[in-house]
C-alpha cells in the first residue's frame, strides 16, 4: 500500500469549502476525490489537514490518500493538474511513510488574513480580502491581539456545534502587518475550530475601529458567550497558508 501527501493550492470562493459533504462534488475534496478516482479506477477517499470554510483559499493545503495501484508521483500530479478545474492546483505529490495522516501529524497551522483598508474599494483585492474603509488603529489591534496568545478555551470564538469535543486551543503568534493599504494578519497554533480565525479577526477590527476596548478580549473570552463576540470576517480574506508536521 503506498501513501502519497499532496500540496494544493485553490480559489476557495465557488465552493462549499474543503470537506466533502455527501454526494456533493461542489468542494475542494469532492473535486480531488472524483479525478483521483478516475486515474485508480477505484473510489479515492483523501485526509485533509484542515476542513477550510466555503470561501476560503489555500497556499498550502495538505492531504494524503493510500493506493495499491502503482503509479508514480509524477503521474498522479500530471494527470489531477489536466483535469481539476483551474481553481484548484496540486503543487506537489510525495510518497510517504505508511504512517504519515495529513490531519493527525499537523502539529503547527498558520492562516493569513487579509484587509484592505481604504476609503476607496479596490477591483483587484475584492475576492481576496475584507474591505475595511474606516481607518483601523493598528496598535491597538496589535496590543489586542496578545490576549489570543497561548492556551485558551476559545468557546467564545467558535461556531463549532459539538459540546464532547474540546475547545481548548493554543496560539502561538498573532502578526499584524500593514503595507499601502493592505493589513496582513497571521495566526499561528497548533489547530482552529470552526469560524475561529475568522472570529478572532473580527473582534481584532473592532477594536482597531474603536468599536470595543482590547482590554476586553479577555473579558469575552471568560464568559465562553458566542453572542459576546461580534463581527465575523469574511471567508474570502482568509488564506490556509502553511501547515507543519511531526515526524510520522
Amino acid at each position: 500500500m503506498n501513501n502519497y501527501k499532496l500540496t494544493i493550492q485553490y480559489d476557495g470562493g465557488r465552493y462549499k469549502g474543503w470537506q466533502r459533504l455527501g454526494n456533493d462534488e461542489n468542494t475542494i475534496q469532492g473535486k480531488i476525490e472524483s479525478v483521483l478516482s478516475e486515474l485508480l479506477d477505484k473510489k479515492v477517499e483523501i485526509n485533509g489537514s484542515s476542513r477550510t470554510d466555503a470561501g476560503v483559499h489555500a497556499f498550502a493545503q495538505v492531504a494524503n490518500f493510500k493506493t495499491n495501484k502503482n503509479v508514480s508521483e509524477a503521474q498522479i500530479k500530471n494527470y489531477l493538474n489536466k483535469y481539476l478545474p483551474q481553481d484548484i492546483s496540486i503543487t506537489e505529490v510525495m510518497e510517504v511513510s505508511d504512517r504519515f495522516h495529513s490531519q493527525y501529524n499537523a502539529k503547527e497551522k498558520i492562516y493569513l488574513y487579509k484587509i484592505w483598508n481604504q476609503e476607496y474599494s479596490n477591483p483587484f483585492m475584492r475576492k481576496y480580502s475584507m474591505h475595511v474603509e474606516k481607518k483601523l488603529n493598528i496598535q491597538k489591534m496589535i496590543k489586542a491581539s496578545q490576549y489570543f496568545i497561548g492556551k485558551h478555551d476559545f468557546t467564545a470564538f467558535t461556531n463549532a456545534k459539538s459540546k464532547k469535543k474540546s475547545m481548548v486551543r493554543e496560539i502561538y503568534s498573532i502578526n499584524i502587518e500593514e503595507n499601502n493599504g493592505v493589513i496582513q494578519i497571521r495566526v499561528r497554533g497548533n489547530g482552529f475550530l470552526h469560524n475561529m480565525v475568522r472570529k478572532i479577526v473580527g473582534t481584532l477590527i473592532e477594536v482597531g475601529l474603536g468599536q470595543i476596548e482590547a482590554d476586553s478580549i479577555q473579558t469575552i473570552m471568560n464568559s465562553k458567550e458566542r453572542r459576546q463576540t461580534g463581527l465575523m470576517a469574511a471567508a474570502f480574506g482568509l488564506y490556509l497558508e502553511r501547515i507543519e508536521f511531526e515526524e510520522s
